[in-house]
C-alpha cells in the first residue's frame, strides 16, 4: 500500500513540475518578445488585439466630460466597397484644394474631442480639406469598458475599408496626409501605407507602428511620431524597434520622445501633459506645413 501511496504521490508531483515547466509564459503588453511573437500577425490586426489584453484598459483612464460648441464642418456620408457608407466629419476647404488631411479618433470613437482636434488642424493649415473618419460607424465609447468592447469587435477589414473609402472620396488627384492618436496614431500609419503615391505625411501618436519590412518599404511619404516614455502601452523598446525598421526600409522618421503616459495630448484625459502636447502638436504642425509647400 505504501509503495502504492508513494508512486501516485511521486508521479502526481511530477505532472505538476512538468506543468510549471512547459506553462507557456504570459506575455505583457509591453514586453519585446510579446512584440516579436506576434510578428507574423497583421499589424492592422495587432491593434485590434491590443483592446483585448490585459491592462489595456488601465491606460486610458475614462475622458472628462467635452461639448465641441458651434461645430465648424458636418457629417458627410461616402462609398464603401463593401456596400455600407462610411461617414466622416468634414471641414472642405474655403478654396478648392486637392490637400487632404484624414483625421484618426482614438479608442474612444469619433468624439466632439476628435472633432475639436479636425477644427484645430484646419484652422491652422491653409486650404485643406480635412476629414475625421468615423471608424466605429456611429458608436462613441465614454467608458475604458465600452471603448474597449467597441476596438476589440471592430473588424480590421471594416476599418481598412473605411480608410480606403476616405481617400477614394478624396479623389485619385488628392494629396493624403493623416493624422491619428492611440488606435488612430497606429491607423494613421496604415492610412499612409494604403494611400500609397498620394500620401504626402503621416502623423502618428503614440499608436502601434507597423512592424514588417516590406510594408514599410510601400510607403511614399515621410512620417512623424510622437511617444511618451511612461506610455505602458507602446514601450520604448516597440519604438525602438520602429525607427529602427523605417531606417532599414529607407525611410525618413521623426521621433519625438516625452516623459509622459498615453494619451498626453488629449486634453480630456486625465493624464494630460500640457507642455509635451503643445510641443507636439507645433512640431506635426510645421511637418505638415512643411510638406504641403
Amino acid at each position: 500500500m505504501k509503495k502504492i501511496t508513494s508512486f501516485v504521490l511521486f508521479a502526481f508531483v511530477t505532472a505538476l513540475l512538468l506543468s510549471y515547466t512547459f506553462k507557456k509564459k504570459e506575455l505583457s503588453l509591453t514586453a519585446p518578445d510579446g512584440y516579436v511573437s506576434c510578428y507574423a500577425m497583421e499589424t492592422k490586426d495587432m491593434i485590434q488585439a491590443d483592446a483585448g489584453k490585459p491592462g489595456f484598459a488601465a491606460l486610458h483612464i475614462a475622458p472628462k466630460p467635452f461639448v465641441l460648441e458651434n461645430q465648424k464642418g458636418k457629417m458627410i456620408s461616402f462609398k464603401s466597397n463593401d456596400g455600407i457608407d462610411a461617414k466622416g466629419y468634414f471641414l472642405k476647404s474655403q478654396k478648392k484644394s486637392n490637400k487632404w488631411l484624414i483625421v484618426i479618433q482614438e479608442w474612444w470613437g469619433l468624439n466632439d474631442n476628435i472633432k475639436k482636434e479636425a477644427e484645430t488642424y484646419y484652422s491652422e493649415l491653409e486650404n485643406i480639406n480635412v476629414l475625421a473618419v468615423d471608424m466605429y460607424d456611429g458608436k462613441v465609447a465614454n467608458t475604458p469598458d465600452s471603448a474597449m468592447s467597441l476596438m476589440k469587435n471592430a473588424k480590421s477589414e471594416r476599418l481598412e475599408n473605411i480608410i480606403k473609402a476616405a481617400i477614394a472620396h478624396a479623389g485619385s488627384d488628392a494629396k493624403i496626409y493623416t493624422v491619428g492618436w492611440c488606435f488612430g496614431g497606429g491607423w494613421s500609419l496604415q492610412a499612409s501605407i494604403l494611400a500609397s503615391k498620394q500620401a504626402e505625411g503621416c502623423v502618428m501618436y503614440y499608436g502601434r507602428p507597423e512592424n514588417k519590412i516590406d510594408k514599410l518599404k510601400s510607403l511614399h511619404c515621410d512620417v512623424i511620431g510622437f511617444f511618451g516614455n511612461l506610455d505602458q502601452g507602446i514601450s520604448k523598446e516597440v519604438v525602438n524597434t520602429f525607427e529602427a525598421n523605417m531606417k532599414e526600409a529607407g525611410k525618413n522618421i521623426s521621433l519625438y520622445r516625452y516623459e509622459a503616459g498615453h494619451g498626453f495630448a488629449n486634453p480630456s484625459n486625465p493624464v494630460f501633459n500640457k507642455d509635451a502636447a503643445a510641443d507636439a502638436h507645433t512640431k506635426a504642425i510645421q511637418f505638415l506645413k512643411d510638406k504641403m509647400k
